[in-house]
């Protein structure tokens, strides 16, 4: 192959674009064949035909998402539906956390390929972290990476005051889950896991408990992405959190990244060095939606106001309003 084959191949790879991937490595067998590599040719036109073929069983025997874009029935109130386009680039992540989230979309890119081998990718993941961290916006980011649809489930809607039709509801949405294709959101899913046997311990919750463990054993047979996000990871259940592939800790972003955070944000309004020295103090410690929420609020008053720029001064009072409107309900929740 050439170096611009290899390139235009691993584009097509990073991209997802299995189609051009396959049109390309049809390019290769064709040049092999000229070169008189013919059973190299052959080789890889087999597995071209062997790669389309299963692609096209797939159409044909997963269930398409479409039915779920309008929840009806039982599932509608349970799952909510949307389809992202929000990408990892759109997101301002440690280099850790990007990584660990760049294989697990390379292992759901590659699924075929690692059941070639006995393996399979990873199905389950867990976010932990503060709010306001990321959690849900990658959700939403390995949704629209995978162009898959992202499924909220709607944890209220999941606990009935009649006993037993919270189980038969969590098996409703297992099954699909199991058929239907997307990347599921469990948001604050601590209300779900919570650890069996501590003092506000009822017996539904632990039926709840016993039925999402009997599940996370279960095969996926979509390789649907389960995603899980709580804010305290400290109130789950140690036998469920095992059974996540992975889990993922997010925290409150450095000053690199909330200046980033910040910066994106502002847009077309910037910031000279002089004054970042000068805001740093009031970046500290806040979290990614809370920084979002504060250049947020300066960058619409300089629109309505008619202002070309921005202060230096109406920025750091913002993120100095959100700060103290975290200390204030941080001093309510530990009285």
């Amino acid at each position: 192959m050439s170096a611009k084959q290899i390139v235009a191949l691993l584009n097509s790879h990073l991209e997802g674009d299995e189609e051009l991937f396959l049109s390309i490595a049809l390019q290769a067998a064709a040049q092999a064949a000229r070169s008189g590599s013919k059973q190299d040719a052959e080789i890889l036109k087999r597995l071209v035909q062997k790669a389309r073929d299963r692609r096209r069983e797939d159409i044909l025997v997963a269930p398409s998402p479409i039915p779920l874009a309008r929840p009806k029935g039982e599932l509608q109130g349970l799952v909510e539906s949307a389809y992202p386009k929000t990408l990892l680039t759109n997101m301002v992540l440690s280099e850790d956390v990007e990584a660990r989230l760049r294989r697990l979309l390379l292992e759901q890119r590659e699924r075929a390929v690692l059941r070639d081998h006995g393996q399979r990718p990873a199905t389950h993941v867990i976010l932990v972290g503060p709010p306001g961290t990321g959690k849900t916006m990658t959700a939403s980011a390995l949704a629209g990476e995978l162009r898959l649809p992202l499924f909220t489930v709607r944890l209220d809607a999941l606990f009935s005051r009649f006993l037993g039709e919270t189980a038969a509801k969590l098996r409703l949405l297992f099954d699909q889950v199991s058929q239907v294709r997307g990347v599921y959101l469990l948001d604050e899913f601590d209300a779900l896991g919570a650890r069996r046997g501590d003092q506000n311990d009822v017996g539904e919750i632990r039926r709840v408990l016993n039925s999402i463990l009997g599940f996370m054993e279960e095969p996926n047979s979509t390789d649907s992405l389960v995603v899980a996000a709580t804010n305290h990871s400290s109130m789950l259940d140690e036998a469920l959190a095992r059974r996540f592939d992975e889990l993922i800790e997010y925290k409150v972003p450095d000053a690199g990244a909330a200046k980033a955070v910040v910066e994106r944000r502002l847009g077309k309004f910037k910031v000279n060095a002089v004054a970042w020295k000068r805001l740093a103090g009031a970046l500290d410690g806040l979290s990614q939606a809370e920084l979002v929420r504060a250049a947020d609020s300066v960058v619409k008053g300089a629109i309505l106001s008619g202002q070309g720029e921005i202060s230096t001064e109406r920025l750091e009072a913002a993120l100095k309003d959100r700060a103290r409107v975290r200390h204030r309900f941080s001093a309510r929740v530990e009285t």
